[in-house]
């Protein structure tokens, strides 16, 4: 007997018969139903009970952010979108995150079923990751659909970055493949001190969070984020108006000082080099590791390389093992290396992988890590 009853919601025929053959080609998951409209899916939600739902939030009558809102509120049910993005859609998307969506999949408007069969083994990890979370409710939510803008009962500060952000709208490879153990480096290590972070599932947030309880004049830091490849820019430009350090996409050859954030770009790996003048960037293309391009183990191994001692390793929420491996490195080379903490993450999968490991020095809640990096960086 199948464990996992999935509703798939879609406007898309294509994409629904095709969600429905990838999922049910597991055996633990059974597909109970789809739907394609948001009416239709709330009245099989109230009956057949999903353990998850799939969701396309791209429908003309009414969106999928308004279904959204009224799944973590009444109907608290894991949710992975699986939707076409482009423009406004990508701040969609980081409102669906915000809202509660587990994860997020790329679904193209062309040439959907095959581009779906690729990303097979990515839906199904995702759908079954999903149905072990348990989701919290978020009452206070509610998405005003007329005005295209939120309304919650947070700070006026966060209401008015939301809008803000609104306006502006297969294998498992090694990491060797990518970046050889041994590599041939100066005996020069620069003396700065660099700050790596890795996550996945919850990780927009947890990243957020972090990153907001840092002041301007904290070392360079690099993040790793599992994400589509249209989201990573409009990500580090969201993070950007919310924290006092520049956020920015990185770019091959970028310069990381202090007061400086780079997001890795979605479908590049990258990676930390030093040279007489300090710590760049280098973005390649290269196979999957860990089934990520980004891969948080691909950055995490290169920082050890380069910074060895001068570094902080972080591993946030996340399913899988991507970067495990690569923060055992960078403690084994002499970093400091914390882990969130299973009660604060969406996912202990990443951390806990970590843990299990030996890699990580402190485990921390996630209100606890921006306060205890300053003061790491305040001894040294």
């Amino acid at each position: 007997m199948k464990d996992i009853k999935v509703l798939i919601i879609d406007n898309a025929a294509v994409a629904r018969q095709v969600l429905t053959e990838i999922l049910t080609s597991d055996p633990a998951l059974e597909v109970v139903g789809t739907a394609v409209t948001m009416s239709l899916a709330l009245k099989k939600i109230k009956k057949l009970k999903p353990d998850v739902v799939t969701l396309d939030i791209d429908f003309p009558a009414m969106h999928g952010l308004a279904l959204l809102v009224k799944l973590i509120r009444f109907y608290p049910i894991p949710v992975v979108i699986i939707s076409a993005f482009s423009g406004v859609g990508n701040w969609q998307a980081f409102q669906g995150l915000e809202l509660g969506a587990i994860d997020i999949i790329e679904k193209p408007r062309v040439g959907v079923r095959e581009h779906l069969h690729e990303k097979s083994i990515q839906i199904i990890d995702t759908v079954k990751a999903a149905s072990q979370i348990r989701i919290k409710p978020r009452v206070k939510d509610a998405f005003d659909l007329q005005n295209n803008a939120f309304t919650k009962t947070v700070s006026t500060p966060k209401k008015q970055a939301i809008k803000r952000t609104i306006l502006k709208v297969k294998e498992k490879l090694s990491v060797d493949v990518i970046l050889p153990r041994k590599t041939k480096h100066s005996l020069f290590i620069p003396t700065e001190t660099i700050i790596a972070i890795g996550a996945s599932t919850g990780g927009t947030e947890a990243i957020q969070h972090v990153l907001q309880d840092l002041p301007l004049n904290t070392p360079g830091i690099v993040i790793v984020q599992h994400m589509p490849e249209l989201f990573t820019h409009s990500f580090a430009t969201r993070l950007n108006q919310l924290c006092l350090m520049k956020v920015q996409e990185a770019k091959n050859g970028d310069r990381i000082e202090a007061g400086n954030v780079f997001i890795a770009p979605g479908n590049q790996h990258m990676m930390v080099a030093h040279d007489k003048s300090g710590y760049k960037i280098i973005l390649k293309d290269g196979p999957l590791v860990n089934r990520h391009r980004p891969a948080v183990d691909v950055l995490f191994r290169s920082v050890a390389q380069s910074a060895q001692s001068n570094a902080i390793g972080l591993i946030l929420t996340g399913m899988g093992d991507d970067g495990a491996k690569g923060l055992l490195e960078m403690r084994d080379a002499g970093a400091y290396t914390i882990a969130q903490n299973e009660e604060s993450c969406v996912v202990f999968g990443m951390p806990k992988v970590a843990i299990e490991k030996g890699g990580v020095d402190e485990i921390l809640a996630l209100r606890q890590i921006g306060r205890n990096l300053i003061k790491l960086i305040s001894s040294t």
